[in-house]
């Protein structure tokens, strides 16, 4: 049986859906960058980082181009001229023929994720949310070269990120939807998200590995005490700024829908408390603004610091995962274990 998810939040004077609806929404992956380029606060932030596991070899600009233009040749859409927007856990391309982006994912076995990303995005374009969009007519996702691919309308010519108001405002209406049960969308389990790339990290300190192993015990005990206290149901799961992107038309929409869950919706608020309240990466100005918007204050819920130190823990093992490609993440990675084991501060952690 599903947990009771009928909690209100307060409202501020404000409907549960007090978002203006809009007939169509697109989107552009910027958020794949995991650093946002415009300036001020949003330039620190990480858009995701933590729950992306890179497992796949020989992933690199020329296999993925080569995947790129076979993708495209069976859609139909001409590759010349594509851009590199990224490489990381997704090699994302901006057509140049087309206002088309094109996601090719590193992980071979992402094709359920990204399966149940496509509905999502196509469920929610049928309630009018302000959300990516899909290329219509084209069957996605697709399997080309053993990667899965998906194709998604631009929303920007120019990357700018959404106000973390506006996040807020974006978060409210999506937890006030009712998901169909079709989307059969995955109960939340964030320890899934910490053993199994645990178990593959490779190139750390056998130090490391054990405290991460050992604090990754004693947080699940932990995290199995906590007592919620807004509903369960539909969450973006990677809610936070860098995956709140302004369409052209001035709209903010929500983008990077692959995460999305069942669970208590703490979970989505929870990043964007961890990046002003240890990170430093939002003003208090900002933050306030995102809490008076949602309705919640996740800093004053005695459950707060566990899980903050849960998903702490889960961004610091993903980017564990990339010591052996990165010398940033290798510069990076035993300065958050250190951090972490001494109680320091994560004011000097950087964004991935």
């Amino acid at each position: 049986m599903r947990p009771d998810r009928r909690t209100s939040l307060t409202s501020h004077g404000k409907g549960p859906l007090g978002l203006r609806s809009q007939d169509h929404y697109v989107v552009i992956t910027w958020a794949d960058c995991h650093v946002p380029p415009t300036p001020g606060s949003v330039d620190r932030m990480s858009a995701g980082d933590g729950d992306r596991h890179d497992t796949a070899a020989a992933f690199t600009s020329d296999s993925a181009g080569r995947t790129l233009v076979h993708a495209c040749r069976a859609a139909g859409l001409d590759p010349s001229g594509a851009g590199l927007l990224r490489l990381g856990s997704n090699a994302v391309y901006r057509l140049a023929s087309a206002p088309v982006i094109v996601r090719i994912a590193r992980d071979p076995g992402s094709l359920e994720p990204m399966t149940r990303a496509v509905g999502v995005a196509r469920w929610l374009e049928t309630e009018n949310f302000p959300a990516t969009r899909v290329v219509p007519g084209i069957e996605q996702p697709a399997t080309i070269d053993g990667r899965v691919v998906t194709f998604w309308e631009n929303a920007q010519d120019r990357p700018e990120y959404a106000r973390l108001d506006e996040l807020a405002d974006l978060l409210r209406h999506l937890h006030w939807l009712e998901e169909p049960e079709s989307l059969r969308l995955p109960y939340f389990d964030p320890f899934a998200k910490v053993w199994e790339p645990l178990r593959r990290l490779d190139g750390i300190a056998d130090s490391d590995r054990a405290f991460l192993e050992e604090r990754a015990d004693r947080l699940h005990k932990e995290y199995d005490r906590l007592d919620f206290v807004l509903p369960f149901g539909l969450i973006h799961g990677d809610a936070n700024v860098g995956n709140a992107i302004r369409h052209r038309n001035g709209q903010a929409i929500l983008i990077d829908l692959d995460g999305f869950a069942l669970a208590h919706r703490e979970w989505d608020l929870i990043l964007t408390a961890l990046y002003y309240d240890r990170f430093g990466w939002h003003t208090r100005a900002e933050y306030e603004s995102f809490v008076y918007h949602y309705g919640f204050e996740l800093l004053n819920w005695p459950g707060y610091p566990v899980l903050a130190d849960v998903r702490e823990l889960m961004m610091t093992i993903w980017l564990g995962s990339q010591v052996t490609t990165s010398s940033k993440a290798a510069a990076e990675f035993p300065r958050r274990v250190d951090a972490i084991r001494t109680g320091g501060s994560r004011r000097d952690w950087q964004p991935f």
